[in-house]
């Protein structure tokens, strides 16, 4: 090959490369009412987990592994790489001063951002630092979910309501994902788009543009070993899920790693449905609707998937408390749908007390 002939290749390669920056800069057009505010706020969370997925990818070199003594407001014990996430993530969002509130899983109440660069900030992000961080010591793949919302109340301190806002009303939802390649997965809205870390530059780069889940899938990801304490109708449509139907190309693949955004990134790409009902353990559901269930239906339905709590889309339910739970079932279209249908069937069992606890 000639040398002007590499030339021209090495700089259309180059030109191909659009970095998550360059990606959100392109997209400020579609907000109107923000002057760059969104933009800059995005960026400074890919910046967060830029370092966050540093600390993963050494976790086993170094002492961040393990229980860090305390425990957060689920009554669960925190994991040292939690807490570490934890603090950049606020760190990162108070620095950029475009963040007047954040609300965190790892934090009883909101967390005020009052400085002299945050007094007019816009927006609202809720988030769980380190999802599936009971992961972290076996080297499973692990998730940061980030939600974004814009302030509503005009002045003063801002007000829980700021915060319990339906989930429709998101501006921007997202997840990492630290895996054999690291991932930030966002929508604002206007689609989906995937950017995957380049180690060699620091970047996050675009290389899953416009990401659509299939309207069916062959995976189904639940907590089987709970399978005796889920209500009638999510037994029956995995027992569904494991029949044999060449019509319908099943028994599906049953697919759970614990961690909800690496089953939930998984089935995105591949198609399939995450199941998290309420159980006698959990009545009202396990997962967080502010900081969980709201931004990964955000994502789904933006990739043309359903999200829903059995009865309601998710989006649609009012928040009454920062760490409140609710069942989940998101993911293919036609898949969640059957789902409602069995369900259906059997009174819509979304409740504890129609959770069964006895074995079949």
């Amino acid at each position: 090959m000639a040398v002007n002939e590499q030339t021209d290749l090495k700089t259309k390669n180059m030109q191909a490369v659009k970095t998550l920056g360059q990606f959100i800069i392109e997209k400020q057009a579609d907000f109107p009412y923000a002057k760059g505010e969104l933009s800059r706020l995005l960026r400074d969370i890919g910046i967060a987990a830029k370092i966050v997925n540093r600390e993963v990818n050494k976790a086993g070199l170094v002492d961040i592994l393990g229980d860090a003594g305390t425990i957060n407001i689920q009554g669960e014990g925190q994991k040292k790489l939690d807490v570490y996430a934890n603090e950049q993530f606020i760190s990162a969002l108070r620095s950029g001063g475009e963040c007047c509130v954040v609300a965190s899983e790892e934090h009883d109440e909101c967390v005020y951002i009052q400085s002299e660069i945050s007094k007019n900030a816009k927006y609202i992000v809720a988030i769980d630092p380190l999802d599936g961080s009971s992961n972290i010591d076996v080297n499973v793949a692990i998730g940061t979910i980030f939600s974004i919302y814009r302030r509503q109340s005009l002045e003063g301190k801002p007000l829980i309501g700021d915060v319990l806002q339906r989930g429709r009303y998101q501006v921007a939802a997202g997840y990492v994902i630290y895996g054999s390649s690291t991932m930030l997965v966002y929508t604002t809205g206007k689609g989906v788009n995937g950017f995957t870390l380049d180690p060699s530059i620091g970047e996050f780069c675009l290389s899953h543009p416009d990401m659509r889940i299939p309207k069916e899938g062959n995976i189904y990801s639940i907590n089987e070993g709970n399978y005796v304490h889920f209500p009638q109708g999510v037994k029956d449509y995995i027992k569904y899920c494991q029949a044999e139907d060449s019509n319908t190309n099943r028994p599906y693949t049953s697919r759970y790693i614990g961690s909800m955004v690496a089953d939930i990134h998984r089935n995105l790409i591949k198609g399939g449905i995450f199941l998290y009902p309420v159980s006698a353990a959990y009545p009202q559901g396990k997962l967080r609707l502010v900081y969980e269930c709201n931004p990964m239906a955000f994502i789904l339905e933006q990739a043309g998937g359903v999200a829903t709590n059995g009865t309601d889309r998710i989006l649609d339910i009012v928040p009454s408390h920062l760490h409140q739970r609710s069942a989940i079932f998101l993911g293919s279209e036609n898949m969640v749908h059957t789902l409602v249908e069995f369900l259906n069937l059997t009174g819509n069992q979304t409740t504890a007390e129609q959770a069964t606890i006895s074995v079949p």
